[in-house]
């Protein structure tokens, strides 16, 4: 028996450290050492201070100052969005699981058009009359992951002038700072256009800070 177990014990110890320690361990240096930023969280800072990550998006749909941002795609996990854990609701990330035939996708679209006309009101901008249908469907749907950083460049126009109208800077000057946030197909064909909402909000307050009045 002692001669089977030895053995056995033995291969255990070795395959514990071999791959519960040293590979993690190899591996994390490594990713230290090539890719810094990715390994540690994508963390953006300002002011020497971590204000998120590049890859989890954040709500700037609330307070005062709400209509001077730009808006991420919704998230299901709110009222408290983009938490590895939503206690209050026991959601992680993750989507509403609503069907198209549910009422509450309506319901939810609905008062999620209604906080963009009163963001639009909130910043003095009176938007042409046009059907909603031309709202682009990522500000009025949340993601299957409740964690999307990023939005279309069709979500980022649609909310421009309202941006604009509130840090009282002129369209043209906005949509550059869009543009150049701006990635684009990967490889030239995979994926869409996109805009990462954080890392654009964190250079619209470095370039066009709000007014103080506000």
């Amino acid at each position: 028996m002692k001669t089977l177990i030895r053995p056995a014990f033995s291969l255990f110890i070795c395959f514990t450290l071999l791959t519960g320690v040293a590979y993690p361990l190899a591996l994390t240096g490594l990713a230290q050492l090539f890719f810094p930023s990715q390994a540690s969280g994508s963390v953006l800072l300002r002011d020497a201070k971590p204000v998120g990550s590049s890859l989890i998006g954040q709500d700037f749909t609330t307070g005062p100052r709400a209509p001077s941002y730009f808006w991420s795609r919704p998230s299901a996990t709110s009222p408290v969005p983009y938490t590895p854990f939503n206690a209050g609701s026991l959601t992680g990330s993750s989507g509403s699981n609503l069907a198209p035939t549910n009422p509450a996708l309506l319901e939810n679209v609905k008062a999620r058009i209604d906080a963009l006309t009163a963001a639009d009101k909130a910043a003095g901008y009176e938007r042409p009359v046009f059907p909603t249908s031309a709202i682009p469907v990522d500000l009025v749907t949340s993601s299957a992951s409740g964690l999307d950083p990023h939005i279309s460049v069709a979500a980022a126009e649609y909310q421009l002038p309202r941006v604009a109208k509130a840090r009282h800077i002129t369209d043209a000057k906005l949509r550059e700072l869009v543009q150049a946030h701006t990635r684009v197909r990967q490889l030239g064909i995979l994926g869409e256009p996109a805009i990462n909402v954080l890392e654009l909000n964190l250079d619209l307050d470095s370039r066009f800070p709000i007014p103080a009045t506000e």
